[in-house]
């Protein structure tokens, strides 16, 4: 008897072809500083449209499972659709450096809810440099807040300059802290070289609008195929406590400053 190619299954034939495998979820990370809002944001956009898309989310904090807790008790998904993961370490070493810990919490994720649209994974709060790697999402919000400092978007960063969506959150506490909204936008808007700026507050209508739509549109071009997952780039050579000097993407002998990185 000859053998089967290898091409063809048992039950296939010319005209009966598998069905096509439906694609992933769309996997959109969150990062940024501690206490710039990332929760409340994906908590924003669980109401906003949980009830019109199948949503996973995904957290990281270093020693506990606060921010998936939280979301959970604010009731904004299925609680089994928000798993935790507990990275032990700085938190952009479980987004960038080893993302096997995401990845695995994502894929049980899907297998348990088959049909999952889009995926929110939420880095734990870092410094301006921590950024997702590709090969964990496909797309990346990063988000600052005014109580940071009107000043914070001139420091820099690969987030803050190259990732997808630029998130400049709380702005309703703007008059409280004394930070120009519009200036800080328009400053994040030259520092993105076109790329999007959202100011937003979970009070203001209109940015919420803003904030969704991107969402919308990206998922749109994701499952027409359009969209191609982009690195912000590494972060800066940098060293822990008791650590030797390293650098995850560079030669930690040499320093190197992040693409885009300019002195005035």
């Amino acid at each position: 008897m000859p053998d089967r190619p290898l091409d063809r299954l048992p039950d296939q034939s010319p005209d009966r072809l598998p069905d096509e495998a439906p694609a992933r979820a769309l996997r959109i990370g969150v990062a940024g500083p501690v206490g710039t809002g990332k929760s409340s944001l994906i908590g924003l956009l669980c109401r906003e449209l949980g009830s019109t898309l199948e949503l996973g989310v995904v957290t990281n904090d270093i020693y506990t499972d606060e921010d998936a807790r939280m979301l959970r008790a604010a009731g904004v998904l299925d609680p089994d659709r928000i798993r935790a993961v507990e990275t032990g370490a700085c938190p952009h070493t479980a987004i960038r450096d080893d993302v096997t810990a995401n990845a695995i919490a994502v894929e049980d994720l899907e297998a348990d809810h088959p049909g999952l649209e889009i995926v929110l994974i939420e880095s734990g709060g870092d410094n301006l440099t921590a950024t997702f790697s590709p090969a964990l999402v496909d797309a990346q919000i990063f988000v600052l807040d005014v109580a940071g400092g009107g000043d914070v978007v001139r420091k820099g960063g690969p987030g803050i300059a190259r990732a997808d969506l630029l998130i400049v959150n709380k702005t309703d506490l703007a008059p409280y802290v004394g930070v120009d909204v519009d200036l800080m936008r328009h400053e994040g808007e030259q520092a993105r070289d076109g790329r999007p700026v959202v100011a937003l507050s979970r009070t203001d209508r209109a940015s919420v609008e803003r904030l969704t739509d991107w969402v919308l549109t990206t998922l749109a071009a994701y499952r027409a195929g359009d969209h191609e997952p982009v690195d912000p780039g590494p972060m800066a050579p940098h060293s822990h406590a008791g650590a030797e000097p390293h650098s995850h993407d560079h030669d930690s002998t040499h320093h190197h400053e992040p693409a885009g990185t300019h002195h005035h």
